[in-house]
């Protein structure tokens, strides 16, 4: 504002255009621009005009803006689509706005409900303390490489929980539950079962196999858990990978 009121004040004095807009290093035209302004208003002239511009050529008019908001009043669940097919009904002759004006007036007015899914949460019962050797085991797949014949490879471990002594570590080539059930029936006939297997059991029960603990379990003095009451204690994460304690 100062160096405006100093250029039109020089000029006023008889200074050349040219000389003064190479001194305050603008444009001739500029230099015209900020003289004829002052000359029509003034000093106010020179103060920094907005740039909003006069006109919106696509400006929904607010008539159609509160037929909307009346609309989802009326009809709270309806959405961008639906109210723009009513208004088209109701008002045939007018000029309809697109699905996207309709939908930004009704996030502008907090009409619009966040639709997102909630993000898959593995669930799954607390890990048993253990503090013996074979008193619970853990079971669980360690990632996945690929191979040389370009096929994937998911190792399968299964550990102690108190001496986290690797008792199997298996190659198999898929997740599935049928693969990694054989993969632990083999080491109860091993290994024999932890201490813990039938309260935190997290296979279910295979068909032939006993469904309660027993001194006669040909699997080491422990049987395998019920379907039903397993069901609940076992972890999968996205991919359906399958985490376990035995």
């Amino acid at each position: 504002m100062d160096e405006r009121m100093r250029f039109v004040a020089r000029l006023l004095e008889g200074e050349k255009m040219a000389v003064l807009c190479r001194e305050f290093d603008i444009s001739r035209k500029t230099g015209y621009k900020l003289f004829d302004r002052y000359k029509d208003s003034g000093i106010e002239g020179l103060t920094d005009r907005s740039r909003r511009p006069y006109r919106h050529a696509n400006r929904l008019p607010f008539q159609i803006e509160q037929l909307i908001l009346q609309l989802k009043e009326k009809h709270a669940s309806w959405g961008a689509q639906k109210i723009r097919d009513k208004i088209k009904l109701l008002h045939s002759a007018i000029q309809l706005p697109a699905i996207s004006t309709v939908h930004a007036v009704l996030d502008r007015h907090g009409l619009v409900s966040n639709g997102r899914s909630k993000r898959y949460k593995a669930q799954g019962t607390s890990l048993s303390q253990s503090t013996r050797p074979n008193d619970l085991w853990c079971a669980d797949y360690k990632g996945e490489f690929m191979l040389a014949n370009k096929r994937y490879c998911y190792p399968l471990t299964i550990t102690d929980s108190a001496s986290r002594y690797l008792l199997c570590c298996d190659a198999l080539g898929n997740t599935q539950e049928m693969y990694a059930f054989t993969v632990v029936e083999r080491a109860f006939k091993t290994l024999g079962c932890p201490w813990r297997s039938a309260p935190t059991m997290a296979f279910p029960s295979p068909a032939a196999a006993p469904s309660s603990a027993s001194p006669s379990s040909p699997y080491g003095g422990c049987g395998w858990g019920s379907a039903s009451s397993a069901s609940s204690r076992v972890i999968r994460n996205k991919t359906g990978a399958l985490s376990a304690c035995i």
